[in-house]
């Protein structure tokens, strides 16, 4: 449609004469009122580029590719031109209010400085321990397929452990993921062993409490390869756990049930605020739960194309938030979320 295409362009060179025509020698009040007028003659909603993509669903379908592409850069140009041209004028402006009236040789006020969160700072050390024990890092998509979600995990329609996950359903087949783990089965279906691999990310539940939230962050780790053994799990489980806390730490394992691995285990570590010996935070047991891990099931080998006689492997999943709270004593998971800076400043 070379009419569009016409019209795209003119707006485009239009866009940018107006701009350069805008005064630098108005107030900050006046500059501010000529650019709201501009963004509204050109990107308003009513504006004339959205008058022009309102015609975009009459063109054929061969030619809307081309003209939808040229259209997103006129209108990023038209948009930069903008920005560009607002820095400028207020620039302008803040220059003369300083030679005014306002002593510029005053020394200025610092910023404070901003912090990473504690669960970004909890997740990049988690990501950096394993990498340092070889494991490489994988992301995927919060907004999952059933498949991988559950089915690809040994978890099929009707299974009662779909029950403990507490699921958002987005559709029948699509949903957002409840833990970490549909990662191990995409990676499997697409690489071959020997694998070491931790995926970290959000997941989310119907669960909201003082220790759990619609939306928390886990780490899902695992290996592949043949001949490994429940006690390559302890290894590696052991050394994270000693370099996290950084001190060296009893574990216990209990076992349990996940129906992506057999056997299956509950991971505990001695209490890290009384070594071990009872109080009030692990309720007098001597330890706290920080993870759960077992050897991966053969039938989730057999839903990727692995021969169980031949490999074998471990897994586990940890909860970035819990390993916070144990590290930095917090007491309620909704202060992650509450953003006060009384709290935040501290990490």
């Amino acid at each position: 449609m070379k009419i569009m295409e016409q019209e795209l362009l003119r707006l485009q060179n239009e866009a940018r004469q107006q701009l350069e025509l805008l005064a630098k020698d108005d107030t900050l009040s006046m500059a501010q009122q000529q650019l709201e007028d501009f963004r509204i003659r050109y990107l308003g909603r009513k504006g004339l580029f959205g008058t022009i993509m309102r015609e975009l669903g009459t063109v054929s379908a061969d030619e809307r590719p081309r003209l939808g592409q040229l259209a997103n850069t006129v209108k990023s140009e038209i948009e930069k031109l903008f920005a560009e041209k607002q820095a400028e004028l207020c620039g302008n402006a803040g220059e003369k209010k300083g030679r005014g009236g306002i002593d510029i040789s005053l020394p200025g006020r610092y910023p404070e400085r901003g912090r990473l969160h504690p669960v970004t700072q909890i997740m990049n050390e988690v990501c950096s321990i394993f990498e340092s024990l070889g494991f490489s890092v994988a992301e995927g998509p919060d907004v999952e397929h059933d498949h991988y979600n559950f089915e690809a995990l040994n978890i099929p329609a009707h299974h009662p452990a779909r029950d403990m996950h507490d699921t958002f359903y987005v559709s029948e087949s699509i949903l957002l993921r409840t833990h970490t783990s549909p990662m191990q089965a995409r990676i499997m279906e697409s690489q071959q062993p020997p694998l070491r691999v931790i995926a970290p990310g959000k997941v989310y539940r119907c669960d909201s409490d003082i220790t759990h939230t619609p939306m928390f962050h886990q780490v899902e780790g695992f290996l592949v390869d043949t001949q490994v053994s429940f006690a390559d799990l302890k290894g590696i489980l052991t050394v994270f756990t000693q370099k996290m806390f950084d001190k060296e730490l009893a574990l216990r394992f209990r076992p349990s049930f996940f129906p992506f691995t057999e056997p299956s285990a509950e991971v505990d570590i001695a209490c890290v605020i009384c070594g071990g010996k009872g109080c009030r935070v692990c309720k007098q047991t001597g330890w706290l739960e920080i993870l759960g891990a077992g050897m991966i099931d053969p039938e989730v080998f057999k839903m990727v194309g692995y021969d169980p006689e031949i490999y074998s492997g471990f897994a586990f999943g940890l909860g970035i938030e819990r390993i916070a709270m144990l590290k930095y004593g917090i007491n309620d998971i909704r202060l992650y979320y509450e953003n006060d800076l009384r709290f935040l400043s501290q990490f």
